[in-house]
Order: C-alpha cells, then structure tokens, then sequence
C-alpha cells in the first residue's frame, strides 16, 4: 500500500474544505488549532495502470499550513511532518511521499536525525520526497513546452531559479547532459552552493533574480516560498515559457500578458481515471487524472514493489535515476501536464 502526505495551501483554504475533509469542528479555527491537529487518513485511493494492474493507497493530511513557517512556528510545522510520518507507518503503509513543503521542512531541518515519534522509531526507507520524478517530469514539460511554442532548445537560455534545491540541481544537470540547451543561468539564495553546482556542471551563470529573468526564454521556478513571489512581466522576453514547478504555484495569477506562457510544473496527468477525493480538495483542474508528481512516485515504487527511499537527501538524484523512474512512469500511464496558454489579461465587463 502506498501513502500520500499532503497539506493544504493556507489556512483559508484549510478552513474552507474541513467539512468536505469530515473534520467540520475545524473550519472556524485559526492557526493555533491546526499547530496543534493531529494527523488524518483523509481519503483511500485506487489506481489502475496501463498494465491492467491496481493498487491501493491512503492520503494523510499532515494538518501544516504554508503560515506555519511564515510565522517562524518551525517547531510546529517540524511536528507536523514527523506525526505524519509516524501516522503513515503506524497504519500499515509500505511507501509513502512526502508532499509540498513535507519534503522540504524534512530536508531543511535535518529530520533525518529524529527518527524517534513517541514511540515509533521511524523507518525512513518507507518514505520518498518524490523529488526525482517530480524533476524528470519538469525537465519533459520544458522539453515538451518549448516544442509546442516554437522555441529552439539550441538557442536558447534557461534560467533556474531555486537552482541548489534537490529538484533544481536535478533540472540542471538533466538540462546539462540529455539536452542542447544553449545557455543555463543559475539562480538561488546560497552562493558557496550556486559556485560547487556551477563546478560540477562545468557551465551556467550565476545571476541574481533580477539580472537572470529578463534574459530567459524559459523560466524553471523550483523555489518554495511560503509567501509567494511577485514578478515583473514587463521585463520578461517575449515570448516566455515560465513553468511554475515551486509551491504554493501562485505564478499564473500574476502574469497577465499574451506572449507569456506559464505552465503549472511537476503536474502529471494519468491516462484512467483516480478513484479519490483529495485533488478536488486541492483544486486541480481535472482531479480524476491530475496530480503532484512526487505523489505520483510513491504509487510508481508501489506498482514496481520497489519500496525503498527512491528519492532521498539534498542533490542526491542522478540522470540515471530520473530516467529509471522517468520509463516506469510512461510505463503505468503517466505523462507531463503541458497544456500551454498565454497568461491573458482579464477583460472587463459593462452593462
């Protein structure tokens, strides 16, 4: 059986669908209740490969909020995704993805070294952050999207921004070895590591955010940030593929002009139909087949049984594993979200 850790994306958003979730008593507190909510089993899932064959599967809601770390509740927010765990395992669960900001709270912080809940010794190699399968498909969405728009890959600069993160030095060295991109340009907050992932690369250029955007043709966000971010459109080249592959993905709303391209990252969608709730809950536009890829990993070890930490620890994924975990995928009828749409301006209406 596999498993899905998962949060909402705020507390409005947790306050809104508590009913649909079967927790009404928690749809009119704030955040202090959901610091101290335990987690729940919130819905059980079916899926059915291309193969023929079907598993089964739970969603436990870890009860974190995006506010949490917005408010320096750290030790909360690190509770949240240790309970989770111990959740997961303590009902039967083989392998079990971390979601959202799960993987990165984990990662963060150093949870690896706090293995003991209560009195659950965790047992990490039932848990994976996804995090390889989630860069794969956001490699084949820059890949796929840069075809559909036109955009010659071989003269073209890619920029990634969150480029040190465990999905962004993934994305740069695929980017780096299976693709002729022209140019890659490098952005994140930590230089020392900005400086080793340009070593190991042998090419890119360090830049600020400001200095790296307007110069892209394609835009890979994998930053996560609790409080989003704004960005100009006018400095954009136009046209601009920006696929938003950080969380919560607010990029969309935010880019109003017809020759930027934005495309919600690290989705995939499944060729039969989900049997669950939970992706309506999280408001993705066709939630019978829609999904987070690192959730999608978890069912992928379930199917080939490979219940291990597939994807573990900070800049640990190889080319080799992202293309392993990239066949399996294709394999059981997994394939990247690239509907691609102009981010037009919303028109006003009289009468």
């Amino acid at each position: 059986m596999f498993g899905l850790i998962g949060h909402l994306t705020s507390l409005q958003h947790a306050q809104a669908v508590a009913r649909d979730l079967g927790y009404p008593e928690y749809a009119d507190q704030g955040l202090d209740f959901w610091c101290s909510a335990p987690p729940q089993i919130v819905d059980t899932i079916k899926v059915t490969s291309l193969t023929g064959e079907t598993i089964e599967g739970r969603y436990v809601e870890s009860c974190f909020l995006p506010e949490m770390l917005a408010t320096r509740r750290i030790k909360a927010a690190i509770r949240k995704v240790l309970n989770a765990m111990a959740h997961a395992q303590k009902n039967g669960i083989d392998i079990t993805a971390l979601g959202g900001f799960s993987s990165i709270i984990f990662e963060e912080f150093h949870l690896y070294e706090k293995s003991q809940v209560r009195n659950i010794k965790l047992e990490f190699e039932r848990f994976t952050t996804g995090n390889t399968h989630t860069a794969y498909i956001l490699c084949a969405q820059v890949e796929q999207g840069a075809k559909k728009l036109g955009i010659d890959l071989s003269k073209s600069t890619v920029a990634v921004c969150g480029a040190t993160g465990d999905i962004g030095s993934a994305v740069c060295r695929w980017l780096n070895t299976r693709t002729d991109v022209a140019e890659i340009l490098l952005t994140a907050r930590n230089q020392e590591r900005l400086q080793a992932l340009q070593d190991q690369l042998g090419r890119g250029k360090i830049m600020g955010l400001e200095e790296a955007l307007p110069q892209a043709d394609i835009i890979v966000w994998v930053a996560s940030m609790s409080k989003g971010i704004d960005i100009d459109a006018s400095v954009l080249k136009k046209p601009c593929l920006l696929i938003d592959g950080g969380y919560p993905k607010n990029l969309a709303t935010k880019l109003q002009h017809p020759d930027i391209y934005v495309l919600n990252g690290g989705i995939v969608e499944h060729s039969l139909d989900i049997d669950w709730k939970i992706m309506q809950i999280v408001e993705m536009k066709d939630p019978g087949r829609q999904l987070f890829a690192c959730f999608a990993e978890s069912m992928l070890l379930e199917f080939e049984k490979w219940y291990t930490n597939f994807s573990w620890g900070r800049n640990q994924i190889t080319v080799d594993k992202m293309e392993k975990i990239g066949q399996v995928s294709i394999k059981h009828g997994f394939r990247p979200l690239v509907n691609v749409y102009p981010q037009l301006p919303k028109t006003k209406h009289f009468g």
